[in-house]
């Protein structure tokens, strides 16, 4: 891989071989200096490099592939006869393909090209029209693209360009598996952009699965952490982090936290056991239905839910300036996610704190978050749980079982089996 780092200068849209057409809608939106994917993977996109981005919902992304396929599809002409889908976006929410898809209108304002987005959730009537009708860029979530495949509605043999976006959401979804059998159906010329924000070893494995000497585009390095992010960490017991979350959320500058678990259960756990202590909350996660997930959104961003309770998968898509705080429950598997867990809050020039609960199972990942932002984070020792941690037990099936001792008479061993 060619690796492409970021630098200091700073070039214009027009430096970076794009358009006309184009340069005039990204004036229309006011747009005069590129960000740092853009800059990046825009000039190798443009010159039919196979491209993977490491970036984050935004970072501008959007139009770091979006303008250069509309571009290349406009050099390519029309087709002959009815339009056939001739680029693909696969991404993993609703949310994510309709901001998508109204970039590719944004910026799409002055080209003779057609697009529609297709998801779950909705009667799938008007999409199947639009489809039928011919388009030039499909934008999609998995699962309702396979249903139209296997209805013969969606045909992708005529694919040229492809991207992946939020690849390690894709896979945190459940969706891998829908993934590869999409890409089984795409030609196997075309060009591919790849996006992801972290990148655990399977992420890695499928983009070298389908990537062709791509560029490598790395907006920043990934132990980059917010400098107006003040961060904590308290030392707590498994069973006693509510409690240290209720007494934490007594704080009233508290006002609109953002709080981190690991699993969608465990969301639902803690907004249910806040909500009984009177304390507005709200929990958001992919088991939530769309309707859901946008009314607790919304009571969030009102203010209406102080506390909203998510999973990292649904916690993707929110993008709020005004984050006060950010309490990581659990310590995250990969310790890039902490970098972008801290990053909801310090935003748009407001300071921001991150606070973070580590129990006696989630030391080794205090290790390696650690190691990863090459600093220790500051630990809080005077609260009320201090020490509740030392001595926890383990959970039931998390530590291997000591080795039985074969001397001791079967019938002693029926005796522990009575007791």
């Amino acid at each position: 891989m060619t690796e492409s780092e970021t630098t200091s200068s700073k070039p214009g849209f027009d430096q970076l071989g794009l358009a006309d057409t184009l340069l005039r809608a990204v004036r229309d939106q006011r747009y005069a200096t590129p960000t740092p994917i853009q800059e990046k993977a825009i000039p190798p996109a443009l010159a039919g490099r196979d491209v993977f981005g490491c970036a984050q919902t935004g970072t501008g992304k959007t139009a770091a592939f979006v303008l250069p396929i509309l571009q290349q599809l406009d050099a390519d002409g029309p087709c002959n006869g009815k339009r056939r889908i001739r680029a693909l976006v696969l991404t993993p929410t609703r949310e994510l393909a309709a901001q998508i898809s109204e970039s590719a209108a944004t910026y799409g304002a002055h080209l003779p090209l057609t697009h529609t987005v297709i998801y779950g959730g909705v009667n799938q009537n008007k999409q199947v029209n639009a489809i039928r009708r011919g388009i030039d860029v499909l934008v999609a979530c998995p699962g309702r693209l396979l249903d139209l495949m296997n209805q013969g509605i969606v045909d992708l043999r005529g694919i040229e360009y492809f991207v992946l976006d939020e690849a390690d959401r894709m896979l945190d979804m459940g969706f891998i598996h829908d993934v590869r059998r999409i890409i089984a159906k795409l030609p196997k010329q075309r060009q591919t952009l790849f996006f992801s924000a972290t990148v655990p070893n399977a992420i890695r494995e499928l983009a070298d699965s389908l990537l062709t000497d791509p560029v490598t585009v790395r907006v920043t390095p990934a132990a980059t952490t917010a400098e107006t992010v003040d961060q904590a960490l308290y030392m707590v017991g498994r069973k006693r982090k509510l409690d240290l979350l209720r007494h934490l959320l007594k704080d009233h500058t508290m006002q609109r936290t953002l709080v981190f678990t690991r699993t969608k259960h465990g969301a639902d756990r803690v907004a249910k056991r806040l909500i009984k202590d009177k304390v507005p909350a709200a929990a958001i996660h992919g088991n939530k239905s769309q309707n859901a997930r946008t009314r607790a959104l919304e009571a969030f961003k009102r203010g209406d839910a102080r506390v909203l309770v998510a999973s990292d998968i649904a916690a993707r898509g929110i993008d709020i300036d005004s984050i006060s705080h950010v309490i990581n429950y659990e310590l995250p598997h990969e310790p890039e996610t902490y970098v972008h867990r801290i990053g909801r809050t310090g935003r748009a020039g407001n300071s921001g704190r991150a606070i973070s609960f580590c129990d006696l199972e989630e030391q080794p990942r205090l290790r390696s978050i650690e190691k990863l932002i090459r600093t220790a984070i500051p630990e809080i020792k005077d609260h009320p749980y201090a020490g509740s941690h030392i001595g926890e037990e383990p959970r039931p099936g998390r530590q291997p079982r000591p080795p039985r001792d074969r001397t001791q008479s079967s019938q002693g061993q029926r005796r522990r089996r009575r007791r």
